[in-house]
């Protein structure tokens, strides 16, 4: 008989899972507290807005408070201190753009494998012959390298420009990027400008992992990089439907699910039911059931507690969106919204925006649940005031 979860207790293996259960620390942040919510979290998704603050800096802040950011510079730039240090972060594209731990990117090379010619290349190739396996060689012979700084490398002209999404990419960076895409070259970290830094894979990974890489005798087939990959996502989750699962590392269907029946052979997933929920969920074995998951915490717009837009209403009653490219005059909530949790229930969104000039943590809007507790609006000045001076901000301007 397949059993029955409460949405209550689903709702606390969830925040457990993803580190909102765990300890404050209780005194300065270190490296490895930082490693802990990457080993909790699995993928820190990137984004290159900064409204309020990078978005990969925010889900540390929401798990551990108030830390130096500098120290999360250092888990992907292998530093700390001004010295070399072993990365615990990696950036490759898992669920989108995002930071990783070493040992997961060989996983991800079911998506790195494929052409070396596809349609992001297949123009570049005929306009510039050679010019591929040319930046390739620019990157392994003088990398850690900015796109710019490989253009500088190679014969004038090779760089010239081309219209790509928006943006003016030179006919290296596609080139950059596709080498990034399909594991060939990987990064070395960013830039203060948050520019990629492009580094052959053996100055980036550890021997072990590059020994996996896609084309290497030890390479991982298919299957068994979706089965680590939903094993990751099973810890992530606590709980979760398939499409909940899969979605974390972008697997598709097929893959996922035949990642999910293997698990479920091997005893680490139980089939089981949510309560009100109309479809069948997976429960992480291991997964730690807290009696309460007390706190407050400013949540980025990109957290993963708060990816799959349907699991965030099922688990929360919340409906939230993303309204960053929605017209200004047709937001509801505003350009830059967090989600506000407290004691285990999203209670409202803020549309926060950092002004560096005047000093300010500027809050645009406030919109609260009508469940929101009345101490709601006491617990969120004062999650602000703290965000503020993390942001190293005098003061907070409410509307």
């Amino acid at each position: 008989m397949t059993a029955t979860v409460s949405l209550a207790q689903a709702r606390r293996i969830a925040l457990a899972a993803q580190g909102f259960a765990d300890p404050l620390p209780g005194g300065r942040v270190t490296r490895r507290h930082l490693l802990r919510v990457v080993d909790r979290v699995q993928v820190v998704q990137i984004d290159s807005v900064n409204v309020v603050a990078r978005s990969h800096y925010l889900p540390f802040l929401s798990r551990l408070g108030p830390y130096d950011r500098s120290l999360l510079d250092g888990l992907r730039d292998g530093r700390s201190g001004g010295r070399p240090r072993p990365r615990g972060l990696v950036e490759h594209w898992a669920h989108e753009a995002s930071l990783i731990p070493p040992q997961t990117w060989p996983w991800l090379g079911f998506r790195m494998r494929g052409p070396r010619v596809d349609a992001s290349t297949a123009g570049i190739r005929a306009r510039h012959p050679g010019l591929l396996e040319a930046v390739e060689e620019v990157v392994h012979g003088h990398g850690p390298l900015t796109a710019r700084e490989v253009e500088a490398h190679l014969p004038h002209g090779a760089g010239s420009r081309r219209e790509h999404w928006g943006w003016n990419w030179s006919a290296v960076k596609v080139c950059l990027e596709h080498l990034f895409r399909v594991g060939a070259v990987t990064s070395a970290g960013r830039t203060a400008q948050f520019e990629r830094r492009y580094a052959p894979l053996t100055q980036v990974l550890p021997p072990e992992v590059v020994a996996m890489a896609p084309g290497a005798p030890d390479a991982p087939d298919d299957l068994t990089c979706a089965v680590e990959l939903m094993r990751r996502s099973v810890r992530a989750h606590g709980i979760g439907t398939e499409l909940c699962l899969r979605d974390y590392f972008r697997l598709g269907a097929a893959a996922g699910r035949q990642a999910l029946q293997v698990l479920e052979r091997a005893g680490e997933v139980e089939a089981v039911r949510i309560q009100g929920w109309d479809q069948p969920a997976y429960l992480d074995v291991t997964a730690r059931r807290p009696r309460s998951v007390p706190g407050r915490a400013l949540l980025s717009p990109f957290d993963s507690l708060v990816w799959q837009r349907r699991r965030t209403e099922r688990l929360f009653g919340f409906h939230y969106r993303l309204e960053i490219y929605v017209p200004a005059a047709r937001r509801v909530h505003g350009y830059y919204v967090l989600p506000f949790l407290l004691d285990e229930q999203l209670v409202g969104r803020v549309d926060l925006k950092a002004d560096r000039a005047t000093g300010m943590l500027v809050v645009r809007a406030v919109h609260l649940e009508a469940s929101a507790p009345s101490h709601a609006v006491d617990d969120l000045r004062a999650e602000l005031a703290s965000t503020a001076r993390w942001l190293g901000l005098e003061r907070v301007a409410m509307p």
